[in-house]
């Protein structure tokens, strides 16, 4: 019995395996180099065994098509125009390539989570397909992409957010180098999660607990805690602060909430100012006695907002403290209930949560004044 070898088209460098095979020498005019080379982006043999073997199989499929449109081309009696513009089959345009020309066109003037999701969402994009390759990717890879990030435990919104930056990534891509391919990622059908987590308001006395509490621990995390208690900002917004931000001067102690370079605020709406009572006040005395120049400079600096570090940490030390389904983010759940409870308005519970009214009637005019706003919130 003769055995015959498989070829192996992987091999490794610095701990990382990498991809290579030569181009068939009879589409050598086809391409702008006679070999492909890609990090397949493991370090495990296995994984990059797998992956190698199934981008070979991809690259056959490509080629055999390239050699049945030579033989269709020949039989016409067509040939490939001297200046014909080069298509995709003539280029190499890899998926860290798009990545690199996205962020450079669209990343000026966006903040560090910008180049983070996008990364991120490529990433998982190579980790699945195995390869870099562009013109490797077949319609069929979308539907698996999708069942893949499901399968890493995903919900439903995540997927559709890491669908959108792909997309958005390989349409410029196919624009700025003129790929003459369909975008494999658009159209995809992304089914809603069975049942999504709601996120439930914290009652009342242990809202009042978790507020006394703070105020006796009185340190940088709680008086976070404590401020968005009675003003329901999201925490994005409380940890990107200036010190400055905090007025407590004049008829009506509140929170200018503006855009900064180090926190942008989800939507024009989010743009606001929010009365300050109760537990929340104190908290900002507090914030201002310290001096510093950022609310909470455990959170923040003139680099980056880090939401995500305070959310961990603050949502570790409230979930003995609430109910299971409460978190952090339910302070901002309890506000609108407890301004419906003392019959406000809903425009007004709007206006200082910073959520968008419907209608167009509510674009016009200059919007609700502090002063109205602060008769509402220090009712509760």
């Amino acid at each position: 019995m003769v055995w015959v070898r498989s070829p192996v088209y992987f091999y490794k460098l610095n701990e990382t395996y990498y991809f290579s095979r030569a181009i068939p020498s009879d589409l050598l005019h086809r391409f702008n180099k006679r070999k492909i080379e890609i990090s397949l982006r493991t370090k495990s043999e296995a994984k990059a065994a797998k992956s190698a073997a199934a981008l070979s199989d991809r690259l056959e499929r490509y080629w055999d098509s390239l050699r049945m449109e030579m033989i269709y081309s020949r039989e016409l009696g067509l040939r490939v125009a001297p200046n014909a513009k080069t298509t995709i089959s003539a280029k190499s345009f890899s998926i860290t390539e798009a990545l690199a020309l996205y962020q450079r066109l669209k990343g000026s003037g966006k903040t560090k989570l910008f180049f983070e999701s996008s990364e991120r969402s490529m990433r998982y994009l190579t980790d699945f397909l195995g390869h870099d390759d562009l013109t490797a990717l077949e319609i069929s890879d979308a539907g698996r992409f999708r069942d893949y990030l499901f399968d890493r435990g995903m919900s439903s919104s995540s997927v559709k957010r890491i669908f959108s930056s792909v997309r958005a990534v390989i349409n410029l891509a196919i624009r700025e180098q003129d790929l003459s391919f369909n975008n494999v990622f658009s159209g995809t059908f992304i089914p809603d999660d069975e049942a999504k987590i709601q996120r439930l308001p914290i009652p009342t006395d242990t809202l009042l607990n978790v507020q006394h509490e703070c105020m006796q621990m009185d340190d940088e995390p709680r008086w976070l805690i404590a401020l968005i208690s009675d003003t329901g900002m999201r925490l994005s917004e409380a940890c990107g602060l200036l010190t400055s931000d905090i007025c407590l001067d004049g008829a009506v102690p509140h929170i200018k909430l503006v855009v900064h370079q180090w926190r942008r605020l989800k939507t024009g709406s989010s743009l606001r100012q929010i009365p300050l009572v109760g537990t929340s006040l104190w908290a900002a005395k507090r914030v201002v006695k310290q001096g510093h120049q950022f609310a909470f400079p455990k959170y923040c600096n003139e680099s980056k907002c880090n939401a995500n570090s305070a959310s961990a940490a603050l949502n570790k030390w409230l979930k003995p403290r609430v109910p299971s389904d409460c978190v952090i983010h339910s302070f901002r759940h309890s506000l609108r209930d407890r301004l419906r409870a003392v019959e406000c308005p809903a425009d007004i519970i709007d206006a200082i949560g910073g959520w968008t009214t419907e209608g167009v009637g509510h674009q016009y005019g200059k919007g609700h004044s502090l002063s109205t706003k602060y008769m509402w919130i220090s009712k509760f």
